[in-house]
Parts: C-alpha cells; structure tokens; sequence
C-alpha cells in the first residue's frame, strides 16, 4: 500500500521534471533533439497514469493512493488522494497532452521558445487539480495552469489571438479572486482546507456559522462554473478557444473540465449526501445552468462556419451535459458521464488539430467561398453534359475525410461509437433505480437528444461545405506528426466502443466511490484520532 501511495505525486513530478528540463536546455528551436526530448516526457506520463489506473483498478474497489507531502499529518499538511476518478482525469489529461504534443513538434512549437515548458507546466496543474486533497493546493494547481494558460493562449501572436487572450486572462482573474474569498469563508466557517476534513465537520458546523460557510461554497461554485464553462459565465470560451493555436486549443479542451471535477468531487463530499434544502437549491441550479448551457453552445453550433468555432461551441455542449449528470446526482448517470468525458474530450482535441490539418489542404480563401455558395448560391454554375461529376479522392484527402466522420458520429452521439454509448449510458441511468423517472430525467433526456441533432446538423454541413464545395487538389501532403495523433485520438475513441463493458465497469466503480464518500473521507483521514 506505501508504494502504491508514491504513484499518486508521480502525475504530478513528471512534466514538472520536463518543464524544468526545457528551461536548462534553453532555446533549442531549431534543434531535432528537444522534440524528441518532451515527447519522451509525455509517453513517459502516459506511462505513469496508466500503471496509476490498473493499480487501483488491480486492488480494491476503494483504494486509492494517500500521499501525504513531506509526511505531515492530516489534515494540517497538504496531502494527494488518487482514487479511479481521479486517475481516469489524469490519464484521460496525459493522452490528449501527449497528442498536441507531438502535433506541436511538426512546426507550432518554433512560435516561442517557451512553448514546451508553458505547455508541461499546465499539464502539471491539470494533474494536481486532479489529484490534490487540499483545497488551497487546489487553488494553488489552478493558478499554475491559469498562468501556463495565459502564456499558451498568446502563443503564436496575432491581434485576434491576443484580444482574446487579454479577455480570457481578464475573466480568469476574477475567478481566481472568488476562488480564494471562498476557500477564506470556508476556512473561517470550517477550520479545515483538507476536503475530506471539510466533509467530516460540515454537517457539525455551529448554526451561526453556518451561513459563512454556504457563502463560500456558493463564491467557490461561481469559480468552478466559470472555468467550466457554464452559461452565463462562458463567453470568455469561444473566442479564446477559437483563436488558440491547434494544440493549445486541443489542451484546453482538458482544461474546463477541471470546473466539472471540482463539482463532482466536492458536491458529492460535502453536499450531495446531505438530504434537506442544500440538496434541492444545488440540483435545481446545476440543472437550470446545464440547460442553458446546452442550448446556448448547440445554437452557438449551428451558427458557426468555421471548425475552431465549432469545436469551442461543442465543448461548451459538452460542458453543459456534465453539469446535468452531476445535478441528476445517480451513480447510474455519473458512470455514463465519466464515459461521456473521456470520449467527448479526446474527440474535441483531435477536432482542434484536425481543423489545422482541413486549413492546409484547403485555403482560406476557398472555405469562404463554400460558405457563399451555401449562402447566396451560385446561378451561373452550369454542368456540361460531357463534364465529369465525379473525381478521384486523394488518399491524403480521403483520410481526413474518415477523420472528420468519425468526428461528427462522435460529438453527437450516434451510434455504433463511443458518443452515442456514453449518452445511452446517461439516459438508462437516468431512468434506471426501479422507481418512476422524475421531472429532471426528462429534462436531460431531452436535452442530450435535441443537442445531439443540433450538433449532427452543424457537422454535416461543415463538412459539406469543406469536402464537397471545395476543391481539395490532387497532390495534398500531409506531415506524419500531424495526422498520426489526429488518428491515434480517434482510434482510441473507437476502441472505446469495442471495449466499453470492461471500461463502463471501471467507472461504475468510479462512480460508486464518489457517491459514497465515507471511504476516501477514512482512507484521507486515518491518522487522525476521534
């Protein structure tokens, strides 16, 4: 058990290793070797979630990994828990950072100097926000990644890029204040930062301060909401997202669901298995921003005409089904969301740097043009008898053709893939428990299925616009560094759907253990004495 605690600061020590790496090597640019250093780095940390996971999924259903940091005691010292759901985090993080990684050794990375220590030091933050007990350490990963963030987003140059870097770096300011006011009222009212300590003394909170306390948990869920990027508190997410370079934008797909976790993971400490009007007041909010966020990114959707816009608006679709699964409060419904995460974030970084990949093989200019012709039509197009309708595909072209596809089916759920599993995995939970499905079950159920169409509709017209008003060429190259992780992305989302019995079992377990908090609040809290 002591050695399987070491795996849990390991997410944590190895791309700040790297990060550290990258600044001793200096600026390297134009070297071969710092690319093939950090990639190292990143299938290094795959590695290390990945033997995270099967650790805990080999042992029992409640383990978890308890590191506490320079061995000082619970809860006075900062400590990291590692338990299936935080694993599935980091390795579900690791993947599509390892992905953009490699994207971003083609060419982007040459833009700055600092591109691959920024870019390990968010993923460090992301690990930690995943992994940490505690909640100003919390604070603390969420600032690590927020100032990583705000160097990525700039990456790169440009007015577009920049104006939206300076309104995402705004917005984050605030919610980094309201982060803190909350965590000091909590600490006020509860005495504690540790999580599991906070859910142990909050049911014997003194009634006068009681009302403190709910004020920093409502101040700390504003923060959680704007970073996950939950109506109304989202309109920083798709111009920031939007004018990122395509590996920043494909990690910052990771990142928004850092506000979902902290959701999930405290909702369900502290708050969920608290019957009364806490319960009720938080599932109605949850519910009614979930809606409205669902609605605002499928119509958002519909609207866009560019696959970067899209992909910043399907994230907040994403965003905004996550957000009913945790007000629906089932275990049942929480599996099929952990299953709908993973799949719905490793598909919108791989649509981020597919989109770079269509931006090469089909100019600007051109994509314009597809645009009108939807638009305004094209009355002098006429076909001669003679002419030939059909043209040979490029083989290039018709692998991002598949790529795209595969894309589409995924992010709005159709089956036979992964996409649609997860949401038929939320709905069956939803209705599921033997007893009559509630008002909200309705609700959510509607919800998942007219974003979905939404969603469908969007993606088969860009990619008719794209594939079918285009010209495409006939001697298209594309680099290997490019489309290998795109396919590596994909495939993995495929292989979802071929193994979801096994990987749907994980997370049920998952999900059972952060319904039922009463094993990591005594696997955190064993040291200390009645």
């Amino acid at each position: 058990m002591a050695d399987m605690n070491h795996l849990a600061i390991l997410p944590i020590l190895v791309p700040m290793m790297a990060a550290i790496a990258n600044i001793l090597l200096g600026d390297q640019r134009s070297s071969n070797r710092i690319t093939g250093i950090n990639i190292a780095f990143g299938v290094i940390l795959v590695g290390v979630a990945v033997l995270l996971l099967v650790t805990l999924v080999g042992a029992d259903r409640t383990a978890m990994a308890v590191y506490p940091l320079g061995n000082w005691p619970v809860p006075f010292g900062i400590v990291l828990v590692a338990d299936r759901l935080s694993a599935v985090m980091v390795l579900t993080t690791s993947i599509l950072s390892l992905a953009a990684m490699v994207y971003a050794s083609a060419r982007w990375y040459r833009s700055s100097p600092n591109f691959f220590p920024l870019f390990h030091a968010m993923t460090m933050g992301l690990n930690g926000a995943f992994l940490t007990g505690d909640l100003f350490n919390l604070f603390v990963f969420f600032e690590l990644l927020l100032a990583a963030s705000y160097g990525l987003a700039l990456h790169g140059g440009g007015r577009n890029r920049v104006r939206s870097a300076l309104h995402y770096i705004a917005i984050n300011l605030v919610a980094s204040s309201l982060f803190l006011i909350g965590v000091a009222l909590i600490y006020g009212s509860a005495g504690t930062l540790n999580m599991a300590d906070i859910a142990r003394v909050a049911p014997s909170i003194a009634p006068e301060n009681r009302g403190l306390f709910e004020a920093g948990a409502a101040i700390l869920g504003v923060a959680f909401l704007i970073k996950a990027g939950s109506w109304p508190l989202h309109f920083w997410l798709p111009h920031t997202y939007s004018a990122a370079t395509p590996p920043v934008g494909a990690i910052f797909a990771a990142m928004t669901k850092v506000g979902f976790y902290s959701i999930l993971r405290l909702w369900n400490l502290v708050f969920a298995n608290q019957p009364g009007p806490d319960l009720a007041f938080g599932q109605g909010v949850l519910m009614v921003l979930g809606l409205a966020t669902i609605a605002y990114g499928s119509v958002g959707a519909l609207a866009s005409k560019a696959l970067d816009r899209l992909a910043s608006y399907l994230i907040l679709v994403s965003a905004g089904t996550l957000l009913l699964a945790v007000s629906l409060n089932t275990p049942q419904v929480t599996t099929g969301a952990l299953y709908y995460f993973v799949v719905a974030t490793l598909a919108a970084g791989a649509m981020f740097l597919l989109k770079d990949v269509i931006d090469q093989i089909l100019p600007a200019e051109a994509q314009i043009l597809a645009v009108s012709l939807e638009l305004y039509g094209d009355e002098d197009e006429q076909l001669d008898d003679d002419e030939e309708v059909s043209r040979t595909v490029p083989g290039s072209a018709t692998l991002v053709t598949w790529c795209f596809a595969i894309v589409a089916l995924l992010m709005a759920g159709l089956p036979p893939l992964s996409g649609f599993l997860a949401k038929f995995a939320m709905i069956s939970g939803a209705f599921s428990g033997g007893i009559a499905p509630t008002q909200m079950a309705w609700w959510f159920t509607g919800a998942v299925i007219v974003s979905g169409f939404f969603v469908l509709v969007a993606m088969a017209r860009n990619g008719i616009n794209i594939f079918w008003s285009s010209e495409l060429g006939d001697n298209i190259r594309l680099r290997s560094l490019e489309v290998t992780p795109i396919v590596a992305l994909l495939a993995l989302c495929v292989f979802l759907s071929i193994v979801a019995g096994p990987v749907v079992a994980i997370l049920g377990d998952a999900a059972m253990a952060v319904h039922s908090p009463d094993a990591y609040i005594g696997a955190v809290m064993q040291e200390v004495t009645p």
